[in-house]
């Protein structure tokens, strides 16, 4: 059923993706501000409150309506459910335009319209950036959305799925994921203040929930690029900054391409051809996540 559903969901989602505006995400930022409107005092516990209901609330409403929809019409129902739930939480093209806008300004040799373009992905300034640090950009911002947007999701649908858990894991990890970015986001003059502790709260529980799928995202990239150059760039990686999430995910990109993401890392200076790689590990890696699933439910079955 996992299967079924993520695939239906993938290819739902490349023949019509949800737009920027989407009222689903619309809502899931409006709760959040609800949230923490009303729960977040700066108290340990009221943060405590605050993350639960911002994170796992949500997860918690899938998971009845998932658990209704099986015991009332049957599996075939919950599967539809499943691949609603997912069609909203997973995919490339809620990030991929970017993406493509700045490859193609690349391409076209305009280096100005790539500026803007990743200024608009990223939220800041990238007025004075040069060709290499626009490509190293956007090679990070890529495979980390890649990550958030696909692999997370997937790693945490998959687990809780095999548990009767349904679409939960899939919705924890998105809501766990804005959380961490509700609270980190810069502040404007007219934001919804944040306390410090639901921000350090929002860090440190976003550490924990992601752990796993980002190691598991590095060892699959590793599998489908440079194995052993993957691998040592995530060990060393890991010996200077253990606490590090992110940076597990670039520096298996960096090794598996042989790529240089960092100023002190091995690798060749990135160059445009470097994110065609990066699609192509990104695609593979699709393509094992769902062998490794299909496997999973043949054996499920034969078993």
């Amino acid at each position: 059923m996992s299967f079924v559903s993520i695939l239906l969901a993938l290819l739902l989602e490349q023949a019509r993706p949800l737009s920027p505006g989407n009222p689903v995400h619309g809502a899931a930022r409006d709760w959040l501000r609800w949230v923490g409107r009303n729960f977040d005092t700066g108290a340990n516990r009221h943060t405590a409150l605050a993350w639960g209901l911002s994170a796992l609330f949500p997860a918690l409403v899938a998971l009845a309506v998932h658990w209704a929809l099986l015991w009332t019409f049957g599996w075939a129902v919950a599967v539809v459910w499943s691949v609603v739930v997912l069609y909203a939480t997973l995919g490339f093209r809620q990030f991929s335009f970017h993406f493509t806008e700045v490859r193609d300004a690349l391409d076209a040799g305009d280096v100005e319209q790539a500026r803007a373009a990743l200024a608009r992905w990223m939220r800041r300034d990238a007025s004075e950036l040069p060709k290499t640090e626009i490509v190293r950009e956007v090679i990070a911002h890529s495979v980390l959305s890649a990550h958030r947007h696909v692999f997370g999701v997937l790693a945490w649908y998959t687990v809780l799925a095999a548990f009767g858990f349904g679409p939960a894991g899939a919705v924890f990890y998105r809501m766990a994921a804005y959380t961490q970015e509700f609270a980190s986001r810069p502040l404007k003059p007219s934001s919804q203040p944040v306390s410090a502790a639901f921000i350090e709260r929002s860090r440190h529980a976003w550490y924990a929930v992601d752990w796993v799928p980002v190691r598991l995202t590095a060892l699959f990239f590793a599998f489908v690029g440079s194995f052993e150059e993957a691998v040592d760039a995530w060990r060393q990686h890991a010996q200077s900054r253990p606490h590090d999430n992110d940076g597990v995910v670039l520096a298996a990109t960096a090794g598996a391409v042989n790529v240089r993401l960092e100023p002190a890392g091995a690798g060749a200076e990135p160059q445009v051809s470097h994110l065609r790689a990066v699609v192509g590990l990104v695609w593979r890696t699709v393509v094992m996540w769902m062998v490794f699933l299909a496997l999973i439910s043949v054996a499920r079955v034969l078993g």
